[in-house]
């Protein structure tokens, strides 16, 4: 998933979305600022938004369920790594992947989990902390090595 893919899924999503809140494009234009007429020809997909719109939207619609399931899971999260390449995260709770996750390898107290919507991986620890967000499925497998190093009781 790159910054493009981003941007068609959530500019094809943006009416569902609007609705979703109950707003009607003058609110939905007001949250976002954006000119109604602006609004309308992305509703309509005449339109599309940029990188600058997509985080907005992301951010202040984080809890869609429409968002949640075109990227994937969290919003934000997707938009980070899309960003960044690789998130080396504060430690965050999450909900353990039930839903968009595939837990790919499991070593110590961590697993390696792959977002089926965006294909992006993160690592969790038994208590559904992650630590670390990428696309780059050996970089994820290297920070799995260390994380599980440093919290074996044998190191």
């Amino acid at each position: 998933m790159d910054k493009e893919m981003v941007i068609d899924l959530v500019t094809e999503q943006m009416a569902r979305i609007r609705k979703e809140k109950n707003y009607t494009q003058d609110r939905m234009t007001e949250v976002l600022g954006l000119s109604k007429r602006h609004l309308q020809q992305v509703e309509k997909n005449r339109l599309r938004l940029n990188w600058t719109q997509t985080a907005a939207v992301c951010a202040l619609f984080r809890d869609s369920d429409i968002l949640k399931g075109t990227l994937g899971d969290d919003p934000l999260e997707i938009l980070e790594v899309v960003a960044h390449d690789e998130l080396h995260l504060s430690v965050e709770r999450t909900i353990g992947g039930k839903v968009w996750w595939r837990t790919s390898i499991k070593k110590g107290t961590f697993r390696l989990q792959q977002n089926v919507l965006s294909q992006h991986y993160r690592i969790l620890d038994d208590e559904n902390y992650r630590y670390y967000s990428s696309f780059n499925k050996e970089e994820a497998k290297r920070r799995l090595e260390e994380l599980s190093q440093l919290s074996s009781p044998y190191s």
